[in-house]
């Protein structure tokens, strides 16, 4: 049996003030928060720290995309923070992807670290997507030794059919009432959960909820009846 799905929470707020509310809040019904380009340009490594001291884990979610040895340093850099996971754009490349692999092993190595889980974004939620794309990219990204994928749960069910070997997949585009916004390939918990999704990212549906701490709870009641079902 697979485990049970976790949520993430996407902390995507506008300064340290507003995601260290969430962070008090949520933490630790909520124990796994996302920081991307927009918090971290915000505050930087400070929020990394501030989920560390309170007990968190850190989703860095930076999609790094450049040549092979600026993501290198960069997924260096990563390892210092003891980030939890981290993101890079398979379309970088099998050489950008080897590289930043290496360099988060040795890292890790060098410092007694666990090395973090190095996961590939495939097509973003934001876009349409041929249903091709989003399996070409993920088989190149596992390839070259990604432990996981980004993907919406429409193509969540297809990789899990498709390619016969372990690896995790995260779903942003979480829409429990089934609403919708500038995400284009949305779900709801269910349908994320049935099509195989390890990590359910969240943030905007919390954020924006009048009781955030009640909108979670919900949520991950909602997993725990889903995975006792099954």
């Amino acid at each position: 049996m697979r485990p049970a799905a976790k949520v993430i929470l996407a902390l995507d707020v506008d300064n340290f003030q507003r995601a260290k509310y969430f962070l008090d809040r949520l933490y630790p019904r909520i124990k796994i928060f996302k920081v991307g380009i927009h918090l971290f340009s915000a505050c930087g490594p400070r929020i990394v720290k501030a989920i560390h001291k309170k007990g968190g884990e850190v989703f860095l979610d930076l999609k790094f995309f450049d040549i092979p040895n600026s993501v290198a340093n960069a997924v260096r850099q990563a390892v210092r923070l003891r980030v939890k996971m981290l993101t890079l754009h398979i379309l970088g490349g099998a050489q950008m992807l080897a590289v930043a692999v290496k360099a988060a092993k040795e890292e890790a190595g060098r410092l007694g670290l666990k090395r973090p889980l190095l996961i590939g974004i495939t097509v973003l939620t934001s876009r349409e997507s041929k249903p091709g794309n989003v399996l070409m990219l993920a088989r190149a990204g596992l390839k070259c030794s990604l432990d996981g994928v980004v993907c919406s749960a429409r193509e969540a069910q297809s990789l899990r059919k498709r390619l016969k070997k372990r690896f995790l997949i995260i779903t942003p585009g979480i829409r429990p009432g089934g609403c919708g916004d500038d995400q284009k390939r949305t779900a709801t918990v269910k349908e994320a959960l049935r099509a195989g999704s390890d990590f359910l990212v969240i943030g905007r549906p919390i954020l924006q909820a009048k009781d955030p701490l009640a909108q979670a709870e919900g949520i991950l009641k909602e997993i725990g009846a889903y995975e006792r079902r099954d």
